[in-house]
């Protein structure tokens, strides 16, 4: 068994407001599942976080499995080269998007995951 605390208001009996740590009892299981995989998902959220980050991936997934290069996303940012690389990189970290070098240059394209979440995301906008 696991303690799952959290803070809450609460009024004494003069109407003095104080936080206090109140919580209750879970079962191992949930606290498990509330553990798991947990990392690697913040890192995801994270990364989806920024909207040039968020731009890139939408841009990525309507690219339907093709590559594009930083040349190719840059007309539709309104941000530098520099800063589309960086942020290629991390969602390169977070596994979002995966990166392979032709030559000079490299080429990006939306993962497995990523249009995953994407659709996800789609398809939770009518609930």
């Amino acid at each position: 068994m696991r303690l799952l605390a959290r803070r809450q208001l609460v009024d004494d009996r003069v109407g003095v407001r104080h936080r206090v740590e109140v919580g209750r009892t879970v079962g191992v299981s949930v606290a498990r599942a509330i553990n798991v995989g947990r990392r690697p998902d913040v890192e995801l959220l994270s990364a989806l976080g920024n909207e040039t980050r968020y731009k890139i991936v939408r841009m990525l997934h309507a690219a339907d499995g093709d590559e594009l290069c930083v040349c190719e996303l840059s007309p539709l940012l309104d941000v530098s080269d520099s800063a589309i690389s960086h942020a290629l990189s991390k969602l390169t970290d977070a596994g979002l998007v995966t990166r392979r070098k032709e030559g000079k240059w490299r080429m990006y394209r939306a993962t497995p995951r990523a249009n995953a979440v994407l659709v996800a995301l789609d398809g939770s906008r009518s609930l």
